[in-house]
């Protein structure tokens, strides 16, 4: 059966995207200026879905959308922003996409390939070294002592075992971190590096200069601080950040080094690993 003749057509979808344009537009606001080359069905997807893109998000370009590589979920280029949104272009999801079989993170992989000088790609590293894991390209250990502290948002429990984490508010898997940090009782020093884009540094400079920054912090990863675009002496440190990011090939985030010894991990992990790497254990690099 062709899957082109089940789909229901572009004038039954646009009723229900007219249905929640007012509550996606609060989301993101795009509209559609390409649709990557693909075979025939593929392409014929990709149209649909970016048609009813166009009416649920209309006011940003799309630079690039395609639909015949990522499973169910489309990916959608938008200046220096990726995102995914599913077939029926109701469900859209921003955060970093991982191929579980290739051990790669595809989202850095793809923001490389758009923009070689981005920080996710660690600048000068050869095309050649996207689809190897961080944890094949990144060191084992690093030496912290070049960052400043004003750079740091510091939280969690005072008495623990210090890890300092990269990351991105607008990453789904820092979220996810954060909440097992907590479980894992362990001190953190939370360093934002901008692996989105203005967009990251808009809101970690917001982070880092509020009158509470463990607070906004959280906030962020709630979804329920927006980027107010004052900046502060202090903002000037997230460079630091991501210099020293950059430097060490960080490919992506969350990446934790444990304080004492400069140990790396890559990637999100459960409280309970956190807790063993926190008290010195060795644990999994990729």
């Amino acid at each position: 059966m062709n899957f082109t003749h089940t789909r229901p057509g572009l004038k039954a979808r646009a009723a229900h995207v007219a249905l929640a344009m007012t509550g996606a537009a609060t989301v993101l606001t795009l509209g559609v200026a390409a649709v990557t080359a693909l075979p025939a069905n593929a392409a014929g997807l990709a149209s649909d879905v970016a048609a009813a893109l166009k009416l649920r998000l209309p006011k940003t370009p799309v630079d690039a959308l395609t639909c015949d590589t990522l499973g169910p979920w489309c990916e959608v280029v938008s200046g220096d922003t990726l995102f995914y949104i599913d077939e029926t272009a109701r469900y859209l999801f921003v955060g970093r996409l991982y191929d579980m079989e290739e051990r790669r993170d595809v989202t850095a992989a793809r923001l490389l390939e758009l923009n070689p000088d981005l920080l996710a790609a660690g600048g000068a590293r050869a095309r050649s070294e996207q689809n190897e894991t961080t944890s094949s390209v990144a060191p084992a250990k690093v030496d912290l002592a070049s960052l400043p502290a004003e750079g740091a948002i510091r939280w969690g429990n005072p008495k623990g075992a210090r890890l300092v984490v990269f990351s991105d508010f607008q990453c789904g898997y820092c979220q996810r971190l954060a909440g097992e940090l907590v479980k894992a009782k362990v001190q953190v020093e939370e360093r934002p590096i901008s692996i989105f884009g203005a967009a990251s540094r808009q809101l970690s400079e917001t982070v880092l200069c509020a009158k509470d920054p463990t607070k906004a912090l959280h906030a962020a990863y709630a979804g329920e601080l927006e980027a107010n675009g004052k900046s502060c002496a202090k903002a000037k440190a997230l460079d630091a950040n991501e210099s020293f990011a950059k430097t060490n090939g960080f490919a992506g985030t969350p990446v934790i080094v444990r304080a004492s010894d400069g140990a790396v991990l890559h990637g999100f992990r459960d409280a309970q690993t956190l807790r063993a790497f926190a008290a010195g254990e060795k644990g999994p690099r990729s």
